[in-house]
């Protein structure tokens, strides 16, 4: 009697075989390759501009700068450069004192606003024989242009209460660019009128230009 022999294998041995044999042909694999293309942009950069502002004589020469007042983390100063009413403290009844200057934007970005802003007009006597009127801001006639652009024509003590002039709508400028200058004069006129009770008065008025961004 023929006797058959079966031979038997483990599965577990089965499975441990398969797992190896396929670890094997992984590590054998080549890597794959691909195509690739990038940009990187090194010079990428923000920062922020200025917006200085100069004032200048009539002769082109810088009096005063927005920067005297302490830098830019100030950036406003008061100068007493320049006297844009002429100073003349003995002018005659309908005489007239003309003073030309400019101002101009010394930053780097330009300038969104453009105004003017008058102080209040204070009368005062000079030495210790003056008259007795007390409306000397009311007989100073100013006239402030800029080429044919009149800023303000009117008296000392009105321009005092006329409040801040957009300068920006009266030249039509959308902006005041970097560089740009705003040539300007002022214009200052005793009344014809006056008497005796104006002799020996002075007025003196505050004239603010600002520029913002």
């Amino acid at each position: 009697m023929a006797v058959s022999l079966t031979k038997r294998v483990s599965l577990p041995l089965v499975i441990t075989g398969c797992v190896s044999s396929l670890v094997l042909l992984l590590g054998m694999s080549p890597t794959m390759g691909a195509f690739t293309a990038s940009i990187t942009g090194a010079a990428n950069s923000a920062g922020a501009g200025t917006i200085v502002m100069h004032e200048l004589d009539g002769k082109g020469t810088i009096v005063c700068m927005s920067t005297d007042g302490g830098g830019v983390d100030l950036n406003a100063a008061t100068c007493s450069g320049t006297n844009n009413y002429g100073g003349g403290q003995g002018m005659r009844p309908g005489e007239t004192a003309v003073v030309m200057g400019a101002i101009q934007n010394a930053g780097s970005v330009g300038a969104a606003s453009f105004s003017l802003t008058p102080g209040s007009c204070v009368q005062s006597a000079i030495g210790v024989s003056f008259g007795s009127a007390t409306d000397f801001c009311s007989r100073i006639l100013v006239s402030i242009t800029s080429g044919s652009s009149t800023l303000f024509s009117g008296t000392a003590a009105s321009l005092g209460s006329a409040g801040t002039i957009d300068v920006l709508a009266r030249l039509a400028l959308a902006r005041f660019q970097p560089g740009q200058l705003l040539a300007f004069t002022v214009t200052t006129k005793v009344d014809p009128t006056v008497d005796n009770t104006y002799e020996g008065l002075t007025v003196s008025q505050p004239l603010t230009w600002t520029f913002g961004a």
